[in-house]
């Protein structure tokens, strides 16, 4: 399968660059910022919103002053790229921030459909949660068989539209306009970043790193046991054989926020701490936040712009299975010495941070 999606892929790239010899796998951590001091984001994330993880992660990208948000990806994840991306736009109106461009990507992931996930869980059990292809429920307007609809927005629709430029364009620009200082963030599922290494495979070596949010390893517990919406890995199980090309791509660094991204949650007093601070992000999130959510994507990128929020990591070796079967779409770990050395790459899997200062930092960053 994985030779097959190469040769279709390949063949629709528009321009093939030269790449650049990979760096040792065991290159250090990146430093903190470039040579300017900013730490150059480029995000992409699948915006389900209002507010909620997604959305929510854009607060320390625009309220901190290292950041340098060069631009924003949005991908069909969580809901269809269309409804997210006017989500996203209303909120960038709310916190003042309508300078921020926003690149539109892919619509649907490389390979898999909505058919197919439905025959899969016909044979090995039901997805808890899908995504754009899930089906209505109280509270949640999810609409899987119209991929350009966009329900009413209770916080408004936005009066900006989008940059004339998409996301694997605006990724490949950034990433060689800036080499060596671009900070990949992905958040959603992996289908831009993709498409944008086969349009343009320099960009793995010439990004400073890729900080990624997926790779949530032994949930079956916690299907059982908890929120079985929030025990998939949903990121790698939309689109694995996305996950699989970024993985095995030579980055210099790859960095992976799996299960701690799970650690800290909105509470009511989190989000009631928020909203007395009565500005229009603060409001906006006491508003729309999901109490009891995990914050999956605030903490990625708190950890991609701040790497001393980090207190325990393991360097591993990674990819995702694509092989048809029950565990396809699911993430496959190794020592150096047990991997089947077909392409996989270290990975800084991230196992603790510092969750008190990561919560304060983000607290008074939503307060702004």
């Amino acid at each position: 399968m994985t030779k097959i999606l190469s040769s279709l892929l390949a063949a629709a790239a528009l321009a093939i660059a030269p790449t650049v010899p990979a760096l040792a796998k065991d290159a250090a951590a990146p430093s903190e910022a470039s040579r300017d001091g900013k730490v150059r984001i480029f995000f992409d994330n699948d915006f389900l919103g209002p507010g909620q993880s997604n959305i929510q992660s854009m607060i320390p990208l625009l309220r901190d002053p290292r950041v340098d948000l060069l631009g924003v990806g949005v991908v069909t994840g969580d809901a269809w790229m269309t409804e997210e991306t006017q989500h996203l736009l209303r909120f960038l109106e709310i916190a003042g921030r309508t300078d921020v461009p926003v690149h539109p990507g892919a619509k649907m992931p490389l390979l898999r459909t909505q058919a197919e996930m439905a025959n899969w869980e016909a044979r090995y059990g039901r997805i808890p949660f899908k995504g754009a292809w899930s089906t209505p429920r109280p509270g949640r307007t999810y609409h899987p068989e119209d991929p350009d609809l966009v329900p009413p927005m209770p916080e408004g629709m936005p009066s900006v539209a989008v940059a004339d430029t998409g996301a694997v364009d605006a990724l490949v620009s950034a990433v060689r306009q800036h080499p060596g200082e671009i900070t990949i963030v992905s958040a959603g599922p992996l289908t831009n970043i993709a498409l944008a290494l086969r349009v343009a495979p320099d960009i793995a070596t010439l990004a400073r790193e890729i900080v990624i949010e997926p790779g949530k390893l032994d949930t079956a517990i916690g299907r059982a046991t908890g929120n079985t919406d929030y025990a998939t890995d949903f990121n790698f199980l939309f689109d694995p054989e996305a996950a699989h090309i970024v993985l095995t791509a030579p980055w210099k660094r790859i960095t992976l926020v799996g299960n701690v991204s799970s650690k800290v949650k909105v509470t009511p007093k989190v989000a009631n701490r928020i909203g007395k601070a009565g500005t229009p992000v603060a409001t906006y999130f006491e508003t729309y936040a999901r109490l009891g959510q995990p914050l999956w994507d605030e903490i990625t990128v708190a950890v991609a712009i701040d790497r001393s929020l980090v207190t325990e990591e393991l360097v591993v070796r990674m990819d995702v299975d694509t092989m048809p079967g029950m565990h396809y779409g699911e993430p496959q770990v190794w020592k150096d010495d047990m991997a089947p050395n077909a392409g996989e790459r270290p990975v800084h899997l991230i196992l603790g941070i510092d969750e008190e200062r990561f919560l304060k930092d983000f607290i008074a960053q939503a307060q702004q």
